[in-house]
């Protein structure tokens, strides 16, 4: 069984009581309709509920929001769950209610509530309300009615003037309340999803369940069930397990739990590698990146992940456990073929680590896909070259989009060691290899000639930032 709080309701669930997703629990079990149902899949934002957990210092709540109709009911277990229906206090609306209400955000009405639950997370962080801010809070939500500046200001104004709510008024209470839950031993389990605590629970389940699925944030999986309409196998979860949850930084590089939600390790990884930083914002939406854990980007091997192409080019690896010894796989060998990797049976990624980069070497991270955000790479690219006396001593590459796996080029970074990285020639070769070295496939985002013109055009875009501070700064990474 699983225990969450449901607002402040404790609820204990039983395998035969829930559906399989939070959305379905909630408007089929519960008749809690504000959380509407629009494209299944994450993308619109018209589900948005937001999740209440004890904060890493355990000294208070940490909400965010997520998308309930590809989260699954287990992973509800030790949270609270808040709804749109939630917010009000007795007739009074919460205040980023009443200030949609005043700024007229509302439109025809049918997103009003994800906006509204992702302006409730908004105003429930220490994040200074600016404009980038509120854009990024809002990402995963799509109006219908293009209605979006009276709901950017409603929130920019709502969450600039924070007061106490009732939720603030109960933290202590509810704070209480999760950490009983999180005290208990038993193994949260609900619709055949187990979520095991230690690595050897983790080996034993997988011992015991020979066609068991691993499951992290679901963000991916759980598409099967709302578009392909497969009914899910027994699932067994690594966003419980402890080796899985850390994120350790020392002078060697960074180690980073595969079941780490991405939004909770953007801040350091674009710390220590400044170039990721867009490339991170623009992973789907902040409601995914808020479940979505880098390892299950990484485990799916998607030839078009976002992330598998920053692994290469920075040389990380994968480190992978069985829950009785840890083996280390280059990420450059770890992917095998389409969706194939180096996993053997009944082992699992435990974290992700990022070598040290020394301090000459130069990364840049490139994503080109029909919308700025909340979707899939055409071609994405990853870059790095160190440079001594203007001589190439070390470059990498890491793609995506452009092959059957996440690759690298492996002509461009041995023939262009030793070339005078400001000689044109040394771009001209650049691009000529890479419009060479793969034979991508045309579809719906692109065809295998854009491809190929890209991979090159991104080539020499890199040869050039990396040739002057002013040409680097022509970059516009926002849009108003």
């Amino acid at each position: 069984m699983i225990k969450f709080l449901l607002n402040n309701e404790l609820v204990t669930l039983e395998e035969s009581v829930a559906e399989v997703s939070v959305q379905q629990y909630l408007r089929e079990q519960k008749a809690l309709k504000g959380s509407k149902e629009g494209c299944a899949a994450g993308d619109c934002g018209a589900c948005t509920v937001v999740l209440g957990e004890i904060s890493p210092s355990q000294a208070g709540i940490s909400y965010r929001s997520v998308n309930s109709c590809i989260t699954l009911m287990a992973a509800l277990h030790g949270k609270q769950l808040i709804t749109v229906e939630h917010l009000s206090d007795g007739k009074s609306l919460h205040p980023v209610q009443q200030a949609l209400v005043d700024h007229h955000g509302s439109q025809c009405g049918f997103c009003t509530p994800g906006f509204v639950m992702s302006m409730f997370a908004l105003y429930h962080s220490d994040k200074t309300a600016d404009r980038e801010t509120v854009n990024t809070a809002l990402s995963g939500n799509l109006c219908r009615c293009t209605g979006y500046r009276p709901i950017i200001a409603a929130t920019m104004e709502s969450c600039a003037h924070r007061t106490e709510d009732k939720f603030s008024a109960l933290e202590a209470v509810t704070l209480e309340q999760l950490k009983d839950i999180a005290r208990e031993q038993t193994l949260p389990a609900l619709n055949n999803v187990y979520l095991p605590e230690t690595r050897e629970a983790m080996a034993l389940l997988l011992s015991e369940h020979a066609d068991a699925r691993l499951v992290a944030g679901s963000t991916d999986l759980s598409l099967e069930y709302t578009q392909q309409l497969k009914p899910l196998p027994t699932l067994i979860s690594t966003s419980r397990v402890k080796e899985c949850r850390e994120l350790t930084l020392d002078r060697n590089g960074i180690t980073v739990g595969a079941a780490l939600p991405l939004n909770d390790i953007a801040a350091v990884l674009s710390q220590q590698f400044p170039a990721l930083h867009e490339l991170i914002e623009r992973f789907a939406s902040l409601p995914i990146r808020n479940q979505a854990t880098l390892g299950g980007n990484v485990a799916n091997a998607s030839p078009i992940g976002d992330m598998p192409p920053v692994l290469l080019a920075l040389n990380a690896n994968v480190i992978i456990d069985n829950g009785s010894q840890y083996r280390h796989v280059a990420a450059r060998e770890f992917f095998t073929g389409y969706r194939q990797t180096l996993l053997a049976d009944k082992e699992w990624i435990s974290a992700i680590h990022f070598p040290a980069q020394q301090a000459d070497c130069q990364v840049k991270a490139y994503k080109v896909s029909k919308r700025h955000e909340d979707d899939i790479s055409a071609v994405c690219a990853v870059f790095t070259v160190t440079l001594q006396d203007g001589i190439v001593t070390r470059l990498t590459s890491g793609f995506g989009g452009v092959a059957a796996t996440p690759v690298s080029c492996k002509a461009l970074e041995q023939q262009l060691t030793g070339k005078l990285w400001q000689d044109q020639s040394t771009r001209q070769l650049g691009m000529q290899l890479l419009s060479e070295a793969f034979s991508p496939i045309d579809d719906v985002r692109a065809s295998a000639a854009y491809r190929k013109q890209l991979l090159a055009n991104l080539w020499q875009r890199f040869w050039f930032e990396t040739q002057s501070e002013l040409l680097a700064t022509t970059r516009v990474p926002t849009y108003a």
